[in-house]
């Protein structure tokens, strides 16, 4: 069985490689303003980014994607989708080997964390506008979950935790994409090897 350290080493390798031949001439602009759009969801737990009606929308999707689970489950489904499909995303772009890829969809995954916390530290107070698929009456999410489960009162603990989750994973995503950016503008090995 391959250890963690072989498999780190192998997929360094593999993105080192990948990054040869490619241009950061693009990419170094898209990582600027995803650094700048992290930044935000740092300062201002109300910022929406690029990605912020995307995932609104999967959150939504996800409440009628899960409502054959069960009412918990239906309910739970929008938070639940709205991770998962940036993961999904970063997953995909590992097995299509494009590394900037999965920091961009890391970041995204970022913003989706605050986004989450926001609507979890509002369990108690309710005050963030409330949306309901099909009209009638809206309900909030994270109060019905954290009531459900006995946690409603650690409700900004949940979300300070959450923000955290957000925070870690943007640095990480930001630090790969600085990395590939990097790697992108090293020489080629091959060039430097016949000077």
């Amino acid at each position: 069985m391959q250890s963690f350290a072989d498999f780190f080493s192998a997929l360094k390798t593999d993105a080192t490689e990948w990054c040869q031949g490619r241009s950061n001439l693009l990419r170094l602009p898209l990582l600027l303003y995803l650094a700048y759009a992290g930044f935000n969801h740092m300062r201002d737990t109300l910022y929406s980014s690029w990605f912020g009606g995307l995932t609104f929308g999967l959150h939504e999707l996800g409440h009628v994607l899960f409502s054959g689970f069960g009412e918990f489950m239906a309910v739970a489904g929008g938070s639940i989708t709205q991770l998962a499909v940036p993961m999904i995303g970063m997953g995909m772009l590992l097995y299509q080997r494009d590394y900037f890829g999965i920091s961009v969809a890391g970041c995204w995954l970022s913003f989706s964390l605050y986004n989450l916390a926001t609507y979890i530290g509002d369990a108690q107070v309710m005050q963030l506008p409330l949306v309901s698929i099909g009209g009638g009456d809206a309900y909030h999410d994270w109060e019905y979950l954290l009531l459900k489960v006995g946690l409603i009162e650690h409700d900004a603990k949940i979300a300070m935790m959450t923000r955290g989750i957000g925070f870690v994973v943007l640095l990480a995503s930001l630090w790969l994409g600085l990395w590939v950016c990097y790697q992108m503008a090293k020489p080629q090995e091959a060039e430097a090897r016949t000077k």
